[in-house]
């Protein structure tokens, strides 16, 4: 395991759970084959849906290596938070197919009509939840030409029905969006600026800009396409700094003062790296005030070493004050 000098004591914590503690114990009924505290979470979580989808998405990658949901469903049939469940696992596994197969190459198309199906049936058991749409959005990534205009058209309306700013479904189709699967930059850019520009006050959707250009980032750094040199001014060119400003007076500038819940994490760091890398260091210290120690590993990662990203940018802007 790497270990990582310490700055002034400080030691960002990669918990995925970002400190839901209740989650991270029902994370661990998993490994050890209960579900029994994964039923009890979700019923407790309710129509929280930042926080269910959160919790959801984080139960499915621990439920993927294991055949808990399936204990579950074959416990409790009848119950919509297992099939929810089940069909994000579900999500979960065959991008674990896909990524072993090299993304598209040998992946069995059956396979995913197979799991669309488990989608579509847990969002008839459980109608008014946002997340077996989510997990459609997410699947139709791995479709070699994609879905059709009408089927992507037709999750995505579902979705916003039951909740219209879930952050997670947006993330989803703006990858889809991506040149990295079914789109350009180009068209990237254009969905995040317009659900940014749309998005209410407090709301944290103006962050998939932050989002688009971290893609656009690691496509164009992956795979030998462009040298990481060649990417000195992505981050703090004036539109970037601008597109940064805007996130932060839309969202920051008009959320509810207080902590930060689990559900923000992953979004905040997004934002508190673009805020480093362009140079706003008053925006950056505020946000990693809210982060505290809970950091995530992307975007973190794809700049440097994860955790020595954090510190060292955390240690700059304090420094700055």
């Amino acid at each position: 395991m790497a270990t990582h000098r310490r700055r002034g004591g400080f030691v960002p914590d990669f918990d995925p759970a970002f400190g839901d503690r209740p989650l991270a114990d029902a994370v661990h009924d998993i490994v050890i084959g209960r579900w029994q505290g994964v039923r009890d979470l979700l019923r407790a979580t309710g129509d929280d849906w930042p926080l269910r989808t959160h919790r959801l998405r984080l139960l499915a990658h621990a439920a993927a290596g294991s055949s808990a949901v399936e204990a579950w469903r074959a416990a409790e049939p009848r119950d919509p938070d297992a099939a929810v469940l089940r069909a994000a696992t579900e999500v979960v596994r065959v991008f674990h197919q896909a990524i072993a197969a090299g993304r598209g190459s040998g992946l069995d198309e059956a396979r995913l009509d197979a799991t669309v199906l488990v989608a579509l049936g847990a969002a008839e058991v459980h109608p008014a939840d946002p997340m077996p749409w989510v997990s459609l959005l997410t699947l139709a990534r791995l479709y070699e030409t994609g879905v059709s205009r009408r089927e992507l058209r037709r999750w995505w309306d579902e979705l916003r029905r039951r909740d219209p700013y879930n952050i997670e479904g947006h993330v989803q189709l703006l990858r889809y969006h991506s040149a990295r699967w079914h789109g350009t930059h180009g068209k990237m850019y254009d969905f995040a600026r317009d659900v940014a520009g749309a998005a209410p006050l407090g709301s944290p959707l103006p962050v998939l800009v932050q989002i688009a250009r971290v893609e656009e980032y690691r496509y164009a750094t992956e795979g030998g396409r462009a040298a990481v040199r060649d990417f000195g001014r992505h981050w703090h060119h004036e539109l970037a700094v601008t597109d940064v400003r805007r996130t932060w007076d839309r969202w920051i500038g008009g959320r509810p003062p207080g902590p930060a819940g689990p559900a923000e994490i992953g979004e905040l760091n997004y934002l508190a790296h673009a805020a480093c890398y362009a140079g706003l260091n008053d925006e950056a210290r505020r946000l990693f005030g809210l982060l505290g120690t809970r950091a995530a590993r992307v975007p973190w990662s794809y700049t440097g070493d994860a955790a020595e990203e954090f510190m060292r940018w955390r240690a700059h802007v304090r420094a700055t004050s």
